[in-house]
């Protein structure tokens, strides 16, 4: 039995759900697909499929199988790169999660830069502001916004600072005051940015010497940036928003800085722009080369 021909085969019938469609997409037999796992399913001593008359479907062991096996092909398939595309042209297929605020900003019009450089390279760009989990959305890069997550299953590279700038509308400020201390925003209506819902909030402020940390609350909580900004801007209340997303809001007027000298950051921690990827990834080249990219306009 040839392995490796089983091993894509059996992921192409997982995929595609049936030996029939399977079959059609290999350029195969149906007789010939169900005979490739017969065998699979004999080397192994378990079965990895459920077949009825209708449909075929992946038993317990059969689902755990394709996960592993799908990733054993991604790795052969990345090493394989870095030995041919060695000296080469790059070639292949990137599949890269950004959150939808920091993708229309930096990445919408950059991004045909990267593929006039790098024709023989495709891009699948998923644009989320959930964070995606890298094995099971088969993703190759997440660039994200916000504190690095602490996954030891994980790489990550810092890309830039993520400075936030606390900021409100003239209209908001005009009806409820300037706050003059940190512990004022207590007591105001404040606009929260979370993955997750439930969690009080709180913000740090630092001066110097000087700490103070603040539990915020509002009617808003959201994962979208956009959302925050908009609403700010729309008169709703304060926000802690990065840098590069209100810079034109605030030279417009739209919105105004407050605490300037003070340094400010969530409960989280300091916030970055930064990648995250497989420990797998380090090997492929299109991966090194995306990420110096998008370095290059996030320092």
């Amino acid at each position: 039995m040839d392995k490796l021909l089983a091993l894509h085969t059996l992921l192409k019938v997982a995929d595609c759900g049936g030996f029939t469609a399977a079959a059609q997409e290999l350029g195969k037999t149906t007789s010939s697909i169900a005979r490739i796992m017969d065998g699979l399913e004999a080397s192994l001593g378990t079965p990895l499929l459920t077949r009825t008359s209708r449909n075929v479907s992946l038993t317990d062991a059969g689902c755990a199988y394709v996960e592993q096996v799908r990733q054993v092909l991604s790795d052969l398939n990345d090493a394989d790169s870095s030995v041919i595309d060695r000296g080469s042209e790059l070639t292949g297929h990137l599949r890269v999660s950004v959150s939808a605020t920091y993708g229309r900003l930096h990445l919408a019009t950059r991004i045909p830069e990267f593929l006039q450089a790098y024709p023989r390279i495709t891009i699948d760009l998923v644009v989320s502001d959930v964070h995606l989990d890298l094995v099971n959305d088969r993703l190759d890069v997440a660039l994200r916004v916000g504190v690095p997550d602490l996954d030891d299953r994980l790489i990550v590279k810092t890309l830039g600072k993520s400075k936030r700038f606390l900021v409100a509308s003239p209209a908001w400020l005009e009806r409820h005051g300037r706050p003059a201390t940190p512990s004022d925003l207590s007591r105001a209506e404040c606009l929260q940015f979370a993955y997750k819902p439930g969690r009080r909030q709180r913000w740090n402020f630092r001066l110097g010497d000087t700490t103070e940390p603040v539990i915020v609350t509002g009617q808003l909580v959201t994962n979208n940036l956009d959302m925050i900004a908009g609403a700010a801007i729309g008169g709703q209340g304060v926000a802690l928003l990065p840098r590069w997303l209100v810079a034109p809001d605030l030279e417009a007027e739209r919105l105004v800085r407050l605490f300037e000298d003070w340094e400010i950051t969530a409960d989280a921690g300091e916030a970055f722009v930064y990648a995250t990827y497989l420990p797998n990834r380090r090997l492929s080249r299109k991966v090194r080369a995306f990420i110096r990219f998008v370095e290059g306009f996030s320092a």
